[in-house]
């Protein structure tokens, strides 16, 4: 056959690993800032860009898809390549996916931290960057498969079916959890309300962990480990098996996060059910990958970019079997809410994606640089101090979860809690927490190591060119199956029929789990007390999204008696239908806010936003100053938004629409009448008057500040449902 010469890509391999490397360091220095706040909770006191609240989705977003998004496009282009014998499909669509890329974080790393926020977990970023990460991920598509009809390479290997599922399934899931109404340039509200919000996004949650941190991850395992071990895969027919079963599985399990929730109980249990099944598929994946170690293993012991992979595998197969037994009902009512669910999403995080993606940069970088690894010494360092740091992490969480679980559910045997007050569960595990933080540092510490190893390597080398390649063209064969020819083998020469199979098997979970919730009026019955926030409740609530206080309050009360105890009647299905969206959290580092409504006065709240050690004795709530600060709460959107309420069917009237901002003063100045029963309110209030007007500042009244909304917002929850509490 004649041979065609023609040269891959590899730099655009190098551009992905670099920001891979930089947005690594990044997100895991947040995540250590975060962990250090446990600690000293006031340590950015009065800086709102930097508090708990608006850093904690920046973290997850900067690992997730920046660190180990960049790195399974690194992965990705690289082996693609290989896989296909073909350059990419477009120079320029790789470019753009690159650049599109790398902006979308920088778009999240300032609108975060400035409190422009969905509040959905994993799909924090408002519409328009919604948008532009859809268009981005449409030009990898595109180029991916475009790539594919090029090939020269007749089948396609077990890694790009991994690809192709993760480009499918995550554009679906992305579309359809972000479908919202916007009401300016950066905020909107989700057309999905209470219930069918916390399913639709937890379908969306779940599936984020599964197919952009789990089959892209696979896809990468399927290719380095055999070509580092020069071994082949253990099993190709387990392969088979292990990928279609896998991608069917997993889109049904997402009810699991909500269990014992407000979600029916079919939706819970179907969720269950394919949640246990899916340790079967999850671990013919890690076995697949460490049974092709076989009569490799003396390798191991010498080359630490398999002690990477071992390590990863090893994670990916804890993570996927702990995964499963958190999805029992009865395991999951001591471990949701704790953290022990925290321990158990960084075993995946940092063993699994972290150093899957050390060992593809440390075995990547001297190839493409024509040179050796500069320290094997210093990789060697980095993978036991990351592996220290891992261990000294997670367990201490795990331990915090059981104590936290078991302090919360103790009786006296007068039936009285035994430990009444929250705070005394987070005292208790303090210790856990600087645990936690150490462990941070030392995996930390060895992401330094990386940053310089590779520093200097790639200062040894060549510099990263595009590399010659040759092979013979693909010859073009009849689209039918060839006499014998097995239907997966056909298959594997046809990535748009592949394409095709893989959307129908990720659509079924989700069509049967989501459409009848959305559909059936019966699933969510309505409550008739339940009424429309009020224009000041509205703007409270959307404050109360901004400052990102779900990552740390549920609003969620399970059926359980000890929770019924401490936070009063369990949640109803119809108190969530005007929450666009949903806010039932999923930790509680503070207590559940479900009923807090009414429970303590407005100059109690108003306190405890400005310093919250003054009224809960070793609370680690950070204190929200900016929320006091001589400027009006900005209403030129409230109307605005009470129409987009409007079109997503909350019951307002033209003429509520219309007297908002009459409503709204009217309210707030009824807070802070309430405000002036406090002394000390008032002597701060006249000082702080007597201050502007010395600086000539315009002094803002009370009333218009954003604190009171919060307030008015909080002591909405849980009011509309009137119960007679018994003895």
């Amino acid at each position: 056959m004649e041979m065609e010469q023609f040269y891959y890509d590899n730099k655009i391999v190098k551009k992905f690993i670099y920001a891979t490397i930089l947005f690594g360091v990044v997100g895991m220095l947040v995540g250590l800032t975060l962990a250090v706040m446990y600690l000293f909770p006031n340590i950015t006191d009065g800086i709102s860009w930097l508090s708990y609240g608006r850093l904690r989705p920046l973290h997850t977003n900067a690992v997730i898809f920046a660190f180990v998004g960049n790195a399974f496009f690194a992965g990705m282009y690289y082996s693609l390549q290989r896989l296909l014998k073909a350059r990419m499909f477009s120079d320029f669509l790789s470019n753009l996916h690159f650049w599109g890329w790398q902006l979308i974080i920088v778009a999240a790393a300032i609108t975060l931290p400035l409190g422009y926020t969905s509040s959905k977990e994993y799909a924090e970023l408002e519409w328009p960057i919604d948008i532009a990460i859809a268009l981005i991920w449409v030009v990898m598509g595109i180029n991916m498969i475009g790539t594919m009809l090029r090939r020269r390479e007749r089948h396609l290997y077990v890694a790009i079916w991994f690809y192709l599922a993760t480009f499918v399934t995550v554009a679906v899931l992305h579309i359809f959890n972000n479908i919202e109404i916007p009401v300016s340039a950066l905020k909107s509200y989700s057309v999905y309300a209470g219930v069918q919000d916390a399913l639709v996004q937890w379908w969306y949650g779940h599936n984020a962990v599964a197919f952009f941190l789990t089959t892209p991850f696979l896809g990468l395992m399927y290719y380095f480990v055999p070509k580092i071990a020069n071994r082949p895969v253990y099993s190709y027919r387990l392969s088979i098996i292990h990928f279609w079963s896998l991608i069917f599985i997993y889109i049904w399990a997402g009810p699991h996060h909500l269990l014992y929730s407000a979600l029916p109980n079919w939706a819970q249990n179907l969720g269950v059910a394919f949640s246990v099944m899916l340790i079967a598929p999850s671990w013919g994946g890690m076995i697949n990958g460490l049974l092709t170690l076989r009569g490799a293993w003396d390798k191991v012991r010498e080359e630490p970019v398999l002690k990477f992979f071992v390590v990863a595998i090893t994670g990916y197969g804890m993570a996927t079997f702990e995964g499963p037994m958190l999805s029992l009902k009865n395991v999951n009512a001591l471990a949701h809410y704790t953290d022990w669910i925290v321990a158990h999403v960084h075993v995946g995080a940092l063993a699994w994606n972290g150093f899957m993606s050390f060992a593809i940069i440390y075995w990547l970088i001297p190839r493409m640089t024509k040179s050796e690894l500069f320290s094997k010494k210093l990789a060697n360092f980095h993978f036991w101090i990351g592996t220290l740091g891992i261990i000294i992490y997670t367990i201490p969480l795990y331990v915090a979860g059981f104590q936290q679980a078991s302090m919360w559910k103790q009786f006296n045997p007068d039936g009285t809690l035994t430990y009444g007050n929250f705070l005394e569960t987070v005292t208790a595990i303090m210790p856990m927490y600087w645990m936690r933080a150490i462990g941070g540092t030392l995996y930390l510490i060895g992401m330094f190591t990386l940053v310089y190893n590779i520093i200097m390597t790639v200062r040894a080398g060549n510099t990263i060119e595009d590399e010659l390649a040759q092979a013979p063209a693909l010859q073009t064969i009849k689209s039918s199956r060839l006499t014998g020819e097995k239907f997966h083998s056909w298959l594997e020469r046809k990535p748009i029929q592949l394409t095709i199979l893989a959307t129908i098997a990720i659509l079924i979970g989700g069509i049967i789990q989501i459409v009848p919730t959305i559909m059936v009026k019966s699933n969510i019955p309505t409550i008739a007390s339940v009424k429309p926030y009020t224009p000041l409740e509205l703007e409270g609530r959307d404050l109360y999204i901004r400052e990102g206080c779900v990552g740390c309050h549920s609003q969620s009360v399970r059926p359980f008696r000890h929770e019924v105890e401490r936070y009063g009647v369990q949640a109803k299905a119809g108190e969530f239908v005007y929450d666009h969206p949903f806010l039932w959290g999923s930790k509680r580092t503070g207590p559940d806010l479900q009923r807090v409504g009414g429970k303590y006065n407005d100059n109690w709240h108003f306190n405890h936003m400005w310093n919250p050690q003054s009224t809960s004795a070793g609370s680690i709530m950070p204190g929200y100053k900016w929320l006091f600060d001589n400027k009006p709460l900005d209403i030129s959107l409230t109307q605005k938004k009470m129409q987009a309420m409007i079109s997503l069917g909350v019951p307002y009237s033209q003429d509520e629409v219309a007297n908002a901002q009459k409503t709204l003063r009217d309210q707030a100045v009824k807070i802070e009448k309430s405000l002036e029963s406090d002394p000390d309110f008032v002597k701060s209030y006249e000082d702080s008057r007597k201050k502007a007007a010395a600086k000539g500042e315009n002094f803002v009244p009370m009333n218009e500040r954003e604190i009171v909304a919060l307030i008015a917002y909080i002591q909405r929850l849980g009011t509309d449902i009137k119960v007679k509490q018994t003895k």
